[in-house]
């Protein structure tokens, strides 16, 4: 199992319904592409406030192979160049094996 995480930082200007609709398709991705166990999202709510990253996006593959096929698939690109890059100020992308 490979855990892909997202820290998002969107630009001042990007609006709440623009973000919140991305993030949903994001997390529709699961219905779309296979390998996809799970995706869940969320905005900071630490008290800590480290940096400028509002948002995460936690996805779970169910292998790396999964994951490896999910990055170059036309419907991820699609979201990412339509939707996410209009509105993104700066991303940080982890991944791990679970």
């Amino acid at each position: 199992m490979i855990r892909h995480i997202l820290f998002i930082q969107f630009k001042d200007e990007a609006n709440s319904a623009d973000v919140t609709r991305c993030l949903e398709n994001i997390a529709g991705l699961k219905d779309k592409i296979d390998g996809i166990e799970g995706v869940e999202w969320g905005e900071n709510n630490s008290p800590v406030g480290f940096k400028n990253y509002t948002h995460c996006v936690l996805m779970t593959f169910i292998d790396e192979a999964a994951r490896d096929a999910y990055l170059p698939h036309p419907v991820h690109q699609a979201l990412v160049n339509d939707e996410l890059m209009p509105i993104l100020e700066d991303v940080v992308m982890l991944d791990f094996e679970v």
